[in-house]
C-alpha cells in the first residue's frame, strides 16, 4: 500500500485491509489472520484465551482497560477448549487482534449478522476511551469484546469471531444526494419489485425501510427467541433445530403485530435493498427519540448486499432484530422502522457481499443464523409412467 490510498477518504476495502495487517497496523501476534475472515470492507476479530465475568459494563475514560478491570471482575473463564457464558452476564473477552494505528486512520466496530440475529449483545472497549465501537485515529493498543447474551446461554472458544472491525480514512458519510443520485441510474432499494420513489430517500443519503407483516406461505412473520433454551454452541454452524430455540411468530388482523416489551425478535424488511461496490451501509433507529423500540443490533452491510453485477438481483431483504421497551408496542405492515445510510468506499474491494465470500445472508427470506438447521429443498415426486 503506497501513501496515496491511505490518504484517500472512506472505509477500507478488503484489499487495504489485507496490507495494512501486512503492515502490522492490524497485529495478530502468532495466530496468522485467516484469509476467510477479511469481508469486501471489514476485519473479523477473534475471541482470545480468557474471558472475565464481569459485576457490570464500564468505559475506561483516561485509564487502560486493564487498570480499570480488577474493579469489575468476578471471575475468569477459559476459553481454549471451550466455555458456557451465561445468559444476561457481561463478560469481557481480550481479543486477539490488536491496533497500531497511523494518526490519519480511525476505526469502528459492530456486531457480525449471525451475532446479533442471536441476540447476542457485543461491543468492544478500547484503552482510554469513552465510547464503545469507536477507536480514535493513531490508536496503538488492545481490544477487549464485552459480550452479554440476551436471550440463549452460548458455547464459545477461542478464535471464534463476534464483532467486526472497519479502518477508515477521513470522511466515510458519503456527500448528500449521492446515493440519492446513484439511485436514480443504478437502484439501491426496490419495493415491490420496482425501484423505489423518493418518499424512500432521505437529505441524509439514506433509505427508509418498513416492515413485511404480510407473511410466507405459511402466515409467518418472524420468530421470537424462546427464554430458558437448549444450550447455543456457536462453533457448530447448521448444528440446532429452529424449534429449540424459536417461536415463530404470526400477525393480528390487519397485519398488526404487539410486540411484547423486552422480548427479542426477528423480522423482515418490507423492502429490498442493493449495496453497489463503492458504498457500505449502516442501519441507524428510524426514530430514537421514541424510546420504545430498537431494530437493529448488527447493522453493517458489506459492498455487494443484495447486489449482482448483471443487474439481476433486484436486492436482499433486511433481516430486523427488534426489542420493545418498558410497555407493549403495536407495530403495522408497511410501518418505517429504521434508516439505511449509505457510506462511501475508498475504493472498490475485491471481493463483493455474496457468492465472492461465500455470505449466508444474500437473497434471504426471514434467515436465522447460520447455526440453526435449514429445511431441505422439497424433491419433486417422481411417477412411473404408464
Amino acid at each position: 500500500m503506497d501513501k496515496a490510498p491511505f490518504e484517500s477518504e472512506g472505509i477500507f476495502p478488503d484489499q487495504w485491509l489485507r496490507q495494512a495487517a501486512d503492515r502490522g497496523f492490524i497485529d495478530s501476534g502468532e495466530f496468522k489472520i485467516p484469509d476467510a475472515n477479511f469481508q469486501p470492507a471489514s476485519l473479523d476479530l477473534r475471541l482470545g484465551a480468557k474471558a472475565y465475568r464481569l459485576r457490570c459494563s464500564f468505559l475506561p475514560d483516561d485509564k487502560t482497560v486493564r487498570e480499570k478491570l480488577d474493579d469489575f471482575v468476578m471471575g475468569e473463564v477459559d476459553l481454549r477448549d471451550g466455555a458456557i457464558l451465561e445468559r444476561n452476564r457481561p463478560y469481557l473477552i481480550p481479543l486477539i487482534e490488536e491496533l497500531r494505528l497511523p494518526q490519519n486512520v480511525y476505526a469502528k466496530t459492530n456486531p457480525r449478522s449471525s451475532t446479533g440475529r442471536l441476540d447476542i449483545f457485543t461491543r468492544v472497549i478500547s484503552d482510554r476511551s469513552t465510547r464503545f465501537d469507536e477507536i480514535s485515529p493513531g490508536y496503538h493498543g488492545k481490544l477487549y469484546l464485552e459480550v452479554a447474551s440476551r436471550s440463549f446461554t452460548i458455547h464459545v472458544q477461542e478464535r471464534v469471531s463476534l464483532n467486526q472491525l472497519r479502518l477508515i480514512s477521513g470522511k466515510y458519510r458519503s456527500s448528500e444526494n449521492s446515493a440519492r443520485d446513484f439511485h436514480q441510474h443504478s437502484p439501491i432499494i426496490f419495493a415491490g419489485g420496482q425501484p423505489a420513489d423518493a418518499s424512500y430517500l432521505d437529505g441524509d443519503n439514506g433509505v427508509f425501510l418498513s416492515i413485511d407483516l404480510n407473511g410466507d406461505e405459511n402466515k409467518i412473520v418472524g420468530y421470537k427467541a424462546k427464554k430458558n433454551s437448549l444450550l447455543l454452541d456457536l462453533c457448530a454452524i447448521g448444528g440446532h433445530n429452529v424449534e429449540d430455540f424459536w417461536d415463530p411468530v404470526y400477525p393480528e388482523k390487519k397485519n398488526r403485530l404487539v410486540l411484547e416489551p423486552e422480548e427479542f425478535y426477528l423480522l423482515l424488511s418490507a423492502e429490498t435493498v442493493r449495496v453497489p461496490p463503492l458504498f457500505a451501509a449502516e442501519m441507524n433507529a428510524y426514530e430514537p427519540t421514541s424510546g420504545e423500540l430498537r431494530t437493529h443490533y448488527a447493522g453493517f452491510f458489506d459492498p455487494g448486499f443484495g447486489y449482482d453485477s448483471k443487474g439481476l438481483l433486484l436486492g436482499s431483504k433486511a433481516v430486523l432484530e427488534v426489542r420493545a421497551h418498558d410497555v407493549p408496542f403495536m407495530i403495522e405492515n408497511g410501518q418505517k422502522v429504521c434508516q439505511l445510510e449509505f457510506q462511501t468506499m475508498a475504493e472498490a474491494p475485491t471481493v463483493l457481499y455474496g457468492a465472492d465470500v461465500g455470505s449466508s445472508y444474500q437473497n434471504q427470506e426471514l434467515t436465522l443464523s447460520k447455526h440453526f438447521r435449514r429445511p431441505e429443498p422439497q424433491t419433486p415426486v417422481q411417477y412411473p409412467m404408464f
